[in-house]
């Protein structure tokens, strides 16, 4: 149960707080094909994630190391803890303040994502397996309001709001794809852990049946909306005045149980000082986000591409260790999800070069020199 709790926060993360709006402002009502196609993809992706972290340690990067040698590892390592979870944990958090903000209606936004971000680092100083047990009330809690927040605005949905269905063309369902896959990343974050726990194959199934369920519904009830906060305006139809802090719960929630996971994944790939490390990174960041006024769709967008590189590498080592068609499947869609970025594809690019080259200059430095 608490690995399925990790895995939910994971992939249940802020970003259906505000993804929704932004995959309908690319695509419109079509949106819904780009979270059908996001959601195939996560079956091939997460049940080859759970059979690898079985098997061997380290996560994603342990995958490609043992499939492709320690070399290759490099630059998954660095992409996941250097780009994903840094721009991941902060882009959520600063979504899930301005979510509690706007419900609220008063406070800093950037102040609120910021004691969201603080409060994810606590649980994980305080150790994995108290945090652990917070994630399951937390996923249970979110749950339960998604669930009540899809059913009632169901009701109100109609043929109408679906038309015209693709008014930006059918080439935006690929662009939604990409804003929508951060909603779908995670399984490379909490494969991080899966050794942690009995049984991860059966936590990947309990996972994908939950998600699926949620995010079609959440799909299929904010399509054709013009609203930048549907989750919001779902919760009021179903709470009515209560709305508003029931709202800033749920995205504390869904805020708390991504960047929970993401640091626990994160802090275990960085080694002993992990979690420091990503803390130092976080602040680094956040300093450079609010001194240049980077927006937050950029920061998503960074995080996502990275993401996205970390599991296409993770399928490409699923490829190689089981033999699995289901693993090239991944493979293959998660590649046309990264040719959809477009120039953010730099990114992994750029540091993926750069891990490869530290790794060559460290092993240039003859012995008695590697430590002066």
């Amino acid at each position: 149960m608490r690995l399925t709790a990790m895995y939910l926060g994971a992939v249940l993360g802020p970003g259906v707080l505000v993804l929704p709006a932004l995959a309908n402002d690319a695509a419109g009502p079509a949106s819904v094909l780009a979270w059908v196609a996001l959601l195939l993809l996560s079956v091939p992706i997460a049940t080859c994630f759970a059979t690898l972290g079985e098997r061997y340690r380290g996560g994603v990067a342990g995958f490609v190391g043992a499939a492709f040698g320690p070399r290759a590892a490099r630059p998954v390592a660095w992409w996941f803890y250097l780009v994903g979870v840094p721009f991941g944990v902060l882009g959520g958090a600063l979504v899930g303040g301005e979510y509690v903000v706007h419900a609220l209606g008063r406070g800093d936004p950037v102040v609120a994502g910021l004691l969201l971000l603080a409060t994810g680092f606590a649980a994980n100083y305080a150790g994995l397996r108290v945090s652990a047990g917070a994630q399951v009330l937390l996923v249970v809690l979110l749950s339960g309001l998604l669930v009540v927040a899809v059913a009632v605005g169901a009701a109100d949905v109609g043929a109408d709001d679906f038309r015209p269905f693709a008014p930006h063309g059918w080439a935006a369902i690929g662009t939604a794809a990409v804003v929508l896959f951060f909603a779908f990343s995670g399984w490379e974050a909490a494969s991080n852990l899966a050794d942690e726990f009995a049984d991860p194959r059966r936590a990947t199934r309990r996972t994908l049946a939950v998600v699926a369920v949620l995010y079609l519904g959440l799909a299929v009830t904010t399509a054709g909306t013009t609203s930048d906060v549907p989750l919001a305006d779902l919760l009021e139809r179903a709470f009515g005045p209560a709305a508003r802090p029931v709202t800033a719960v749920a995205a504390a929630l869904l805020t708390l149980g991504a960047v929970n996971t993401y640091l626990a994944g994160g802090a275990r790939l960085g080694g002993r000082h992990g979690l420091t490390g990503l803390l130092v990174l976080c602040a680094l960041l956040t300093a450079a986000v609010l001194r240049w006024h980077v927006g937050l769709d950029a920061v998503m967008r960074v995080a996502s591409t990275a993401l996205a590189a970390v599991t296409a590498a993770g399928a490409a080592a699923a490829v190689k260790l089981l033999r699995d068609r289901a693993a090239a499947i991944a493979l293959a869609a998660t590649c046309a999800v990264l040719a959809c970025a477009g120039p953010l594809l730099a990114v992994p690019l750029v540091v993926g070069v750069a891990a490869l080259v530290s790794a060559r200059v460290g092993s240039a430095v003859p012995a008695g020199r590697s430590s002066s």
